[in-house]
């Protein structure tokens, strides 16, 4: 039997705009993209915020829906 992963999304404040979702790991302003991530294979996940809200971002990396949480971690 399979443990789920606990690791529950990050929910945070944005203002409106543009922002790229850092999926390599390595981001010193993670969980935003800092360009870490040349040469490794993965690229940021770029996401619209249309007005001021909270947004809870996936951290398991299993969503169907990145780079938002959709409950994959509970499963």
């Amino acid at each position: 039997m399979s443990q789920a992963n606990t690791i529950g999304p990050i929910a945070i404040e944005l203002e409106p705009g543009t922002y790229y979702r850092c999926m390599c790991g390595k981001s010193a302003k993670a969980p935003f993209c800092d360009g870490s991530h040349v040469g490794t294979g993965k690229t940021p996940v770029a996401f619209e915020v249309k007005e001021k809200k909270e947004v809870h971002l996936c951290q398991c990396f299993k969503t169907g829906n990145a780079p938002f949480c959709d409950g994959s971690h509970a499963k």
